[in-house]
């Protein structure tokens, strides 16, 4: 018997409450607006400055025994990374530690380098440091330009790229799917301040990948359906494309939160925070899909011009683009 997460054939109305849905998404993007403005997001060492140091040892690295023997000095945020290289020795171990820029300083002290050397001393004997870099406070200021741009970027070529594929008002639709789910990430980030870094801009872009990936599959049988039901009304034929693609929304959003789930519980500190974009992304990005891009479509419209549907059931896709 086989798994299924939902029935196989469904006729939820999904436009029955409209009003209810459309209110709730545009409450939490004013609520995350207000919280990014007032409280801000927590900033990591990317976006606001500091020192990579990177190691070498002949011990294994323990991060854990490591970010004990840095906590004692007050440095602030710290990450801890080991790196792998299959062009590493056997007993060569590296790691990379960041540091946040120090208060009034445009990067870590030569003395506050050594403090760290001493201190990693007592786990590893026999570390040195490879390489100290450091990055300031106006190359931290042009990574944020970056990141917005390249997020500003991707939702505009997805406008155009939807706009070709089908029609303005399919665009406007998927566009403000989009925008949603960025607006309601960053939302949560300033909320619960997790670490906000150049990883959780690669999981927003992720983000809008996915989230395109699920309206367009959605906007793909709306079209189909259009065609082959020119008397419907544009909701019926909207709750319709909805039902027969929920099935799909559903599995591959829940399999995908699955692998997010055992990243986010055993995958550790490191990719903490993308991974939770990640979960959050596939919640908002599977809910904007149904609720806020086809709410979009049904509101604007769309002209049911396209050539006569076919009646017989071995060329009923005839008509549908390839």
């Amino acid at each position: 018997m086989r798994l299924r997460l939902v029935p196989k054939e469904t006729n939820w109305d999904f436009f029955g409450k409209t009003k209810i849905s459309v209110g709730f998404s545009a409450l939490l993007i004013v609520v995350s607006i207000a919280f990014f403005l007032i409280q801000g997001l927590n900033f990591g060492i990317d976006f606001k400055g500091g020192t990579t140091i990177r190691t070498e040892s002949t011990q294994e690295v323990v991060v854990g025994d490591y970010r004990a023997a840095i906590d004692p000095l007050g440095l602030g945020d710290v990450t801890i990374t080991e790196v792998f290289d299959p062009t590493f020795e056997e007993n060569q171990h590296v790691t990379m530690i960041r540091i946040q820029a120090q208060e009034g300083q445009e990067a870590v002290t030569a003395d506050v380098v050594r403090n760290v050397e001493k201190a990693l001393q007592q786990v590893a004997p026999d570390i040195s440091f490879v390489s100290v870099e450091s990055v300031g406070p106006k190359v931290s200021g042009e990574l944020i330009q970056t990141a917005v741009i390249a997020v500003l970027l991707a939702i505009g070529a997805v406008l155009v790229y939807i706009w070709l594929r089908f029609e303005w008002q399919f665009a406007v639709g998927a566009v403000a799917a989009l925008v949603h789910d960025v607006i309601l990430t960053i939302g949560v980030f300033s909320v619960v301040q997790i670490k906000f870094d150049l990883a959780i801009i690669a999981a927003l872009l992720t983000i809008v990948g996915y989230s395109l990936n699920d309206t367009v599959v959605v906007f793909d049988r709306v079209r189909e359906n259009l065609r082959r039901y020119k008397k419907r009304e544009l909701q019926d034929v909207l709750n319709l494309s909805i039902n027969e693609t929920l099935s799909r929304t559903v599995m591959t959003s829940v399999t995908t939160l699955l692998a997010l789930l055992a990243l986010f519980v055993l995958g550790g500190d490191v990719i903490r925070g993308f991974v939770f974009a990640m979960i959050w992304g596939v919640v908002v990005g599977t809910y904007s899909s149904v609720f806020v891009a086809s709410a979009v479509l049904l509101r604007l419209g769309v002209k049911r011009d396209w050539s006569k549907p076919d009646n017989t059931a071995g060329n009923q896709f005839a008509n549908i683009d390839a």
